[in-house]
């Protein structure tokens, strides 16, 4: 059986993917593949994911040059959600949020409020042109 047919893939032939820095072991960001994006991600070495938004891959820093090399894929005990173990490359600390943080969890729930709790690192428009 070949390895993609081991996943469940949702209805709309999509899989959740975590990517999770190799050394700090940080959440870095939450995103979406579909099988094509995940094949390539293995071949490459180098993250690609689905976005929903445009209906296309996405190669991870495409636009920001923020890449993520892939060190590991693993994905869980019922085989729906994958696991990137990346460096963060393009800018130093790694940059995986479009917001110009180092990770999309930036933001605590604190009293009854989100408060973000990470610093921008890079403006983002100066990010995307």
């Amino acid at each position: 059986m070949d390895w993609l047919d081991q996943i469940k893939w949702d209805a709309q032939g999509l899989v959740p993917v975590i990517a999770q820095e190799h050394g700090s072991k940080d959440v870095l960001m939450f995103a979406w593949m579909n099988r094509e994006a995940l094949e390539k991600t293995a071949a490459l070495g180098r993250a690609v994911y689905f976005s929903r938004s445009r209906n296309k891959l996405w190669f991870k820093g495409e636009e920001s040059g923020h890449v993520q090399t892939v060190h590991e894929i693993r994905i869980d005990c019922d085989n729906d959600v994958v696991l990137l173990q990346v460096t963060q490359l393009g800018h130093e600390p790694g940059i995986a949020c479009h917001t110009g943080r180092h990770s999309c969890f930036f933001s605590v729930l604190r009293d009854g409020a989100w408060t973000p709790v990470e610093p921008v690192l890079k403006d983002p428009e100066s990010i995307y042109k």
